[in-house]
């Protein structure tokens, strides 16, 4: 059986603050595998995930040259 998207997209986000279990990564890749929908949120998570990061990188590398 697969995830509802509501816990596809709950596993996404968790996944930024620690690494999923392996039951989850399993279910989570198996949905994604199928839904469309939450790939797509997958990949706009990935590049805010980018976007921020390089964000914090620019500030920190401006603050270092004060």
């Amino acid at each position: 059986m697969t995830m509802a998207c509501k816990r596809a997209t709950e596993l996404m986000s968790i996944k930024i603050d620690r690494p999923l279990t392996l039951g989850e990564r399993v279910s989570l890749r198996t949905h994604l595998m199928m839904c469309s929908y939450c790939r797509r949120c997958e990949q706009q998570m990935q590049m805010l995930r980018r976007i921020t990061r390089r964000r914090r990188e620019d500030e920190s590398s401006d603050n270092e040259g004060e």
